[in-house]
């Protein structure tokens, strides 16, 4: 039993969701909302932090939480450069690279640094993050593109696909470096899908930026002849181009709808357009899988559909008989990413998993 509690701060590009949590019980739970016209004077994302902190921190002063009780705050990992998975405590250079963007801007850069401001306020807690999205631990086959100037990259919901798959193993009572996984991944964002090798990702989609299937505002993988023809047909921009394939593609593009409970109204109204385009990203869902399953060698104790947009039949229905064969199929639609950073959390407060240096 561990006594301290643990605080979460999960930024997004709208909102900083926070929770407290004492062993698997959650104490107190809150979405910060932040308006355009908040956001507004910030350039970039990680300028943020300060702004953010103090609303945080205003939050848990309102709701009288204790702050000399938190022993651990815990974030959401960033675009730093690739690391094995591990909960990695936020020192000096992590917080230069969140800053700096070394792979990326994003909302979520904004974690580590969160973490790290908060303990000015914390006396007893130490910061750190888990699983960052760029969590590397490829087959270096996997790395292979069609042209030595073009890797493939490890991109992908790591916290997610590791959280779910240790879930799914303790409820048959194995241990997740036992395993073969595959484990398909949507947010808001993204779809990774995952080929777990005995508690390694081996090999997955760099969803981030547009690889495999479409998601809801990500367009997956394009024609590349016809992408390369758009990037330089004067009307395009960088910028635009970079905000179809990630903010304006995908179901977005399709339908108008950008969240699961808007394409389930969709299909539940009788769109028929609606309901072509969800059997069409259960196809190419299911297409991500199989390859996955080559890449196991045909070794699968289970497939896994994690995230919100699995609560909707139409799509699950799509999925099942093209996949069902390789393994056992589990869908856990309510997947909650303070419940899988409170999880890693509590690894590393009762040493069931080590410390990480970040360097």
């Amino acid at each position: 039993m561990i006594f301290t509690k643990i605080l979460i701060i999960y930024p997004q590009e709208t909102n900083t969701k926070i929770a407290i949590y004492k062993n698997n019980n959650v104490l107190f739970l809150k979405k910060i909302r932040h308006s355009a016209e908040e956001l507004k004077p910030f350039a970039a994302a990680v300028d943020q932090c300060a702004f953010r902190t103090a609303l945080v921190y205003k939050e848990l002063l309102d709701n009288e939480v204790k702050l000399d009780e938190i022993g651990l705050v815990i974030s959401r990992g960033g675009l730093i450069h690739p690391v094995k998975s591990g909960v990695y405590e936020v020192n000096q250079r992590m917080m230069d690279d969140l800053k700096a963007g070394i792979n990326g801007e994003h909302a979520i850069n904004l974690g580590g640094l969160l973490a790290h401001a908060m303990l000015q306020y914390l006396p007893n807690a130490r910061a750190c993050i888990a699983d960052p999205v760029v969590v590397d631990e490829l087959d270096e086959v996997a790395r292979v593109s069609g042209h030595p100037d073009f890797k493939r990259k490890s991109i992908f919901h790591a916290l997610n696909q590791k959280y779910i798959s240790r879930v799914y193993a303790r409820s048959v009572n194995r241990n997740y470096e036992e395993m073969n996984l595959i484990v398909a991944h949507m947010g808001g964002g993204g779809c990774s899908i995952g080929a777990h090798k005995q508690g390694k990702v081996v090999d997955v989609n760099q969803a981030f930026d547009g690889h495999g299937p479409f998601a809801f505002t990500r367009t997956g993988t394009l024609p590349a002849g016809d992408l390369a023809k758009l990037c330089f047909d004067g009307k395009h921009s960088k910028e635009q181009v970079i905000r179809m394939i990630t903010k304006e593609g995908g179901i977005f593009a399709h339908t108008g709808a950008s969240t699961t409970d808007e394409l389930e109204k969709l299909v539940h109204d009788g769109d028929e357009h609606a309901r072509f385009i969800v059997y069409a990203l259960a196809y190419q869902i299911s297409k991500e899988i199989a390859s996955m399953c080559a890449v196991l060698e045909g070794q699968v104790d289970a497939v896994i559909l994690s995230g919100e947009i699995f609560s909707i039949q139409l799509l699950v229905d799509g999925i099942t008989p093209r996949v069902e064969k390789l393994g056992q199929l589990l869908v856990f639609s309510n997947v909650n990413d303070m419940d899988a950073l409170a999880l890693n959390g509590l690894m590393v407060l009762s040493g069931e998993t080590e410390w990480v240096e970040y360097v």
